[in-house]
């Protein structure tokens, strides 16, 4: 009879081992890093956010409900057709749970179709269109590190606020370059300045010569860089060879990261105004991991997009132990319930949209003179609080939220 009731028990502790096992589908968590390897964007995420994701993996402890997680990575090329097709079959035949990164707006949109069709989680470190957490939004989505709305609000609100009160702006001639361009006029408007002039160039611009000749006879108090990647690092050199800020006019980025400031140099950049969701350098807990951080990757210096990277995987993996299986739908709302903590968050909030309320803060880039180690690039101007830098729920056109 004994020997009866011990089989009894132990074909139920079998039972009920087998259940939980079948919670993680394929036996396994597999998150997949959708990344830039080879275009324009390869410097700040490619391999650099992969690491991001495996040092979260690492730190969490390489298990999860005692199931492996793998990370796996491919090369969008910018492409948002390439971007749909890779992230399809992730989900469709290679078990892949979760996506991150993503750089590139059109690349996040066509990305996000395809997990929300396969209801699979999106952890989106890497693009900054308000689309996404917008009209566009998904219920198993979350945008980490940073968008437009955030950015642009950033530095035209707190640069006005603090006597800039006069704005002229150069902006790219596309979708990105306008949205910039309407928020922060909004935004310098709003906060009781004017906009004097602005003007548009095309993509891809060798020579702002006579941009930057037009900016700087409307006598703006602030210079208005509504741009990103190679046509801003060109802006901001030929800006200073035309003593522009050395004549008393400020230049304002709506959008870099600190990876462009080392590439042209505190003596170029200094003076510069920006808004940023992460600094390495803001406290000892950001140096800390950022340091280990700079030891596993030769020392790149993390940007704002790694450490969302590595904020969004651990989060994620935090709320599949927390759901007790790696089903997307449930997995989302787990992460959605509970606040996000790390060593740069706390207790920060994933709002119905897939918003990260992160912090922001108004950086001024240092002088040569004022750095005193690598990477010692900004002095904190301003801190925004998570409500104070994202668009608000009520201007939200995103359908999974409820209006009256």
């Amino acid at each position: 009879m004994k020997a009866k009731t011990l089989g009894l028990a132990i074909a139920a502790l079998l039972i009920v081992s087998e259940a939980a096992n079948a919670q993680i589908s394929d036996d396994a968590v597999k998150i997949g890093v959708l990344t830039d390897h080879s275009g324009g964007f390869a410097y700040l995420v490619g391999k650099h956010s992969v690491e991001a994701a495996q040092m979260a993996v690492d730190d969490f402890g390489g298990k999860v409900l005692g199931k492996p997680i793998t990370i796996v990575t491919a090369d969008h090329q910018n492409k948002a057709d390439i971007a749909a097709t890779l992230s399809r079959k992730w989900f469709d035949t290679e078990g892949v749970d979760a996506v991150t990164d993503v750089a590139g707006s059109a690349v996040a949109l066509a990305t996000q179709e395809i997990a929300r069709s396969r209801n699979k989680i999106l952890l989106i470190s890497g693009a900054a269109t308000t689309e996404l957490t917008g009209k566009a939004c998904s219920g198993t989505t979350s945008q980490w590190s940073y968008d437009t709305y955030a950015f642009a609000k950033g530095t035209a609100s707190q640069v006005t606020k603090q006597g800039g009160n006069s704005w002229f702006f150069l902006t790219s001639d596309y979708a990105f370059g306008h949205s910039l361009l309407a928020d922060a006029s909004r935004f310098v408007e709003e906060n009781g300045g004017k906009v004097v002039g602005s003007v548009r160039f095309p993509f891809g611009s060798p020579d702002f010569s006579s941009f930057l000749l037009q900016a700087q006879a409307s006598k703006a108090k602030v210079i208005g860089l509504a741009m990103s990647g190679a046509d801003l690092l060109n802006a901001i050199k030929q800006a200073r060879e035309f003593g522009i800020v050395q004549s008393g006019q400020n230049l304002a980025s709506l959008v870099i990261y600190i990876n462009d400031i080392e590439g042209v140099g505190l003596d170029i950049a200094q003076g510069l105004t920006l808004t940023t969701s992460f600094y390495w350098d803001t406290n000892d807990e950001t140096r800390a991991w950022s340091k280990r951080f700079m030891e596993r990757s030769g020392g790149f210096i993390p940007n704002l997009i790694t450490a969302g990277t590595y904020a969004s995987v651990l989060h994620y993996l935090k709320a599949v132990q927390a759901a007790g299986t790696d089903d997307g739908k449930v997995v989302a709302a787990k992460m959605r319930e509970m606040p996000v903590n790390d060593f740069y968050n706390k207790n920060v909030e994933i709002r119905a949209d897939g918003r990260v309320m992160h912090k922001t803060y108004l950086m001024k880039v240092k002088s040569p003179s004022e750095s005193q180690y690598r990477g010692d690039y900004y002095r904190v101007v301003a801190e925004m609080s998570g409500e104070q830098s994202f668009k608000p729920l009520a201007d939200s056109q995103c359908p999974l939220i409820a209006t009256k």
